[in-house]
């Protein structure tokens, strides 16, 4: 196998990388001298242990207690600062940290790879009848804000809008289809994009993701454009498609993920549309320290056995290794793939542990094509794509490869280049290249 050279650019960056995580050791040496440096660190790391145990007493109790560990998880960062400004020493903090962040960015920018996996595009005719979905209320208003229902119709589309909570939105889509629609499209949050796409994936259509939901994850990892859902519509004339992957939890499509645990008990409660952050408050207690909620057994694949996690995420392809919590991106949807992130908090010390990125057996993560989740209850809550369920157990879920074909402007912003893993051993060698 021959070695390929490599760019002078990434070699140099690896070289900057070394220099700035010097620098900063320096920075600190120099600016508070040996004894105080050990100080420092001391004083920093104590003060983040503080602020993370307390901030889970804050989410296992209730009462005084509760509110007394909230406000020593507020003044723990508060009093590192001030003993800080106490030494003269913030100067040498925000030093520290700019040059520490230059070197992971300078180090990240030399192992990223130029190449990255994007889905193949395949050139299509327009849509002759396109179908669309909207919901007027969904974004707060994002359908009328954008004028979308009117740009739709100009561009030859079909437009359905909305008009409560109650409609089916797959036997419209089903009813669609039979007659005529060569094309469906939601203009709505992800839980209604995914009853559409589970349709259109059934009966072969493309399917049209217009981002006008809330959060729109699932737009943001098709690489659309979130901020001006107007955007989206020129794929009915200027667009291609792509294949993506759907995943299953019982006989339920969902498009992004699906939530076990803690995170989907909470959603069942009546009160939490209303409430949110009370229901969440009053009910974590019990639901972290196990004295409420169902007992989750998890398999992965054949290999795999999670036993009592109070929370598990399992994702329509993997979430990015930058993302701790299922909050952040998935850098590819055609991988085939599910994702798989388990969290076992049992107590304060594994509360802690997370700072150092946790104790064996507190964080799972990894991907699989089928999952089960049984547990100590005959139904269990469930949160698909944000919509909470009660399915019957065990809970098997499952990926389709390339079930979906979804149109997508031909210009559009598109998925970045995922950042890489901060690998030392490949930064040196990337440094000590001399060609």
């Amino acid at each position: 196998m021959v070695d390929l050279p490599v760019p002078a650019g990434r070699r140099w960056l690896a070289r900057l990388a070394f220099l700035t995580a010097a620098a900063a050791v320096v920075l600190v040496l120099a600016g508070a001298g040996v004894r105080a440096s050990i100080g420092l660190l001391a004083v920093g790391a104590g003060g983040m242990l503080v602020m993370l145990v307390a901030a889970w007493w804050f989410l296992t109790h209730r009462g005084l207690l509760r509110w007394t560990a909230g406000t020593v998880a507020v003044a723990a960062p508060v009093a590192v600062t001030i003993v800080y400004a106490l030494a003269s020493l913030i100067w040498v903090v925000v030093g520290f940290a700019v040059l520490w962040a230059g070197m992971v960015a300078a180090g990240r920018a030399a192992l990223r790879h130029s190449r990255h996996g994007k889905p193949a595009e395949f050139a299509t005719p327009p849509p002759s009848r396109p179908f669309l979905i909207m919901n007027p209320r969904s974004g707060g208003g994002k359908v009328a804000r954008f004028d979308l229902e009117q740009r739709a119709r100009k561009l030859g589309a079909e437009v359905y809008l909305l008009d409560g909570p109650d409609v089916d939105v797959a036997a419209v889509a089903r009813q669609a289809v039979r007659d005529g629609a060569d094309l469906l499209g939601v203009a709505g949050g992800d839980g209604t994009q995914a009853l559409v796409a589970a349709v259109a994936a059934e009966v072969g259509v493309p399917f049209l993701v217009i981002s006008a939901g809330t959060r729109n994850h699932f737009a943001l990892d098709l690489g659309l454009d979130r901020e001006d859902p107007a955007t989206c519509l020129e794929a009915l004339d200027d667009g291609v498609e792509i294949r993506v992957d759907l995943g299953r939890v019982g006989d339920r499509v969902f498009v992004n993920n699906a939530s076990f645990g803690a995170y989907a008990t909470i959603v069942q409660s009546p009160a939490y549309r209303d409430d949110k952050a009370g229901v969440t408050l009053d009910l974590l207690p019990d639901l972290l320290t196990g004295h409420r909620g169902p007992v989750l057994r998890v398999q992965v694949g054949d290999d795999l056995a999670v036993m009592g996690p109070q929370a598990v995420l399992v994702s329509n392809n993997p979430y990015g290794l930058d993302d701790v919590a299922g909050l952040g991106r998935r850098y590819h949807l055609d991988s085939g793939e599910l994702g798989v992130l388990a969290v076992h908090v049992r107590g304060t010390a594994d509360a802690a542990s997370l700072l150092f990125g946790g104790r064996p057996g507190t964080v799972t993560r990894t991907t699989a094509g089928l999952v089960a989740i049984d547990a100590d209850v005959a139904r269990l809550p469930v949160g698909v794509d944000g919509e909470a369920l009660l399915l019957p157990t065990p809970v098997r879920c499952s990926i389709s490869p390339a079930a979906l074909r979804v149109r997508v402007p031909r210009h559009r912003p598109g998925v970045p280049v995922p950042p890489p893993e901060l690998d030392w051993s490949r930064l040196r060698k990337l440094a000590l290249t001399r060609r």
